[in-house]
C-alpha cells in the first residue's frame, strides 16, 4: 500500500512526546533572541526520523516541499533526510533536481542540525563535479545557516581527499561573530586533521591561529597532543 503524507503526519502526531519536545526546545534555542527563536518540536529524537524518512521516501516531491515548509522542527529535518535518502539512490539528473529544491528552499533550513544532516550529503556531493562558487556566495551571506551550509558542504570535500575550498571558506568566516560558525569552521579543520594529516591541518593554523577565536581553535585543535595544543593556544 502507498504511503501517503496524511499518514506520516499522523505518525508525527502518535511519535510525539511533550516531555522531550520541551528539552529540545531549550538544547535547539528558541528562545526570544536565540537563534532558532520560536522552532517548535515534537519531541521525536533523530533515529526516529530517520526510520520515518526511510518509510516515506517514495513521497511526491511537492510533499515533501509541504513538509520542509512546515513551523515543526521535526517536519523539516525528516524532509531533509528524505531527500538524502533519495539523492543517494537518484540518477544525475533527480540528484540535480534535489540539490536545486535544497538552494531554493533553504531559508526553512534554519538550525545547525538541519544543515549538519543534509548539506554535505547534498550540496556538498553534488558539488564534487560541478562548480563551488554558489558556496562562496553562501559564505559571504549575511545568513548564519548559508554560512554554515557553506562550510559544512567541504565536509565531503574533505572527504574525497580535497581541502583547498575547506580553507578558503575557513578564511572568509574567520571573523565571523557567531558561535556556531567558529564550532563548524573548526569542526571541519579537525577533520582535515584526521582524514588528510594532521600536518594538512597545520598548514592553515600556522597561518592563521593567532586570529582564529578561541572555540574554533579548540575545536580544530581537539585531536592534538597536549604539548601542540598548548603551543596553538598560547598565541
Amino acid at each position: 500500500m502507498e504511503l501517503t503524507f496524511c499518514q506520516l503526519k499522523k505518525d508525527f502526531e502518535r511519535l510525539a512526546d511533550a516531555r522531550q519536545a520541551a528539552v529540545l526546545q531549550r538544547f535547539f534555542k528558541t528562545g526570544k533572541g536565540q537563534y532558532g527563536e520560536g522552532d517548535i518540536f515534537l519531541g521525536l529524537k533523530v533515529p526516529v526520523q530517520r526510520t520515518l524518512a526511510k518509510r516515506y521516501m517514495d513521497l511526491p516531491p511537492a510533499d515533501v516541499v509541504e513538509l520542509l515548509q512546515s513551523k515543526i522542527h521535526e517536519h523539516r529535518l525528516t524532509a531533509l533526510l528524505i531527500w538524502v535518502l533519495r539523492y543517494q539512490k537518484a540518477d544525475e539528473r533527480e540528484q540535480k533536481a534535489i540539490y536545486k529544491l535544497y538552494l531554493k528552499h533553504r531559508n526553512f533550513i534554519n538550525n545547525w542540525d538541519l544543515v549538519d544532516l543534509s548539506a554535505p550529503a547534498i550540496v556538498g556531493n553534488w558539488l564534487l563535479d560541478n562548480d563551488r562558487a554558489i558556496l562562496y556566495k553562501l559564505a559571504n551571506s549575511k545568513r548564519l545557516w548559508n554560512k554554515r551550509i557553506a562550510i559544512l558542504a567541504t565536509f565531503e570535500f574533505i572527504r574525497h581527499g580535497q581541502a583547498d575550498d575547506t580553507f578558503k571558506i575557513a578564511e572568509i568566516l574567520l571573523y565571523d561573530s557567531h558561535d556556531l560558525i567558529h564550532k563548524a569552521v573548526g569542526w571541519m579543520l579537525r577533520e582535515v586533521g584526521k582524514r588528510l594529516g594532521q600536518a594538512t591541518e597545520q598548514t592553515f593554523l600556522d597561518k592563521h591561529y593567532r586570529q582564529m577565536p578561541r572555540t574554533m581553535l579548540r575545536y580544530a585543535i581537539e585531536r592534538f597532543s597536549p604539548a601542540l595544543k598548548r603551543k596553538y593556544m598560547a598565541k
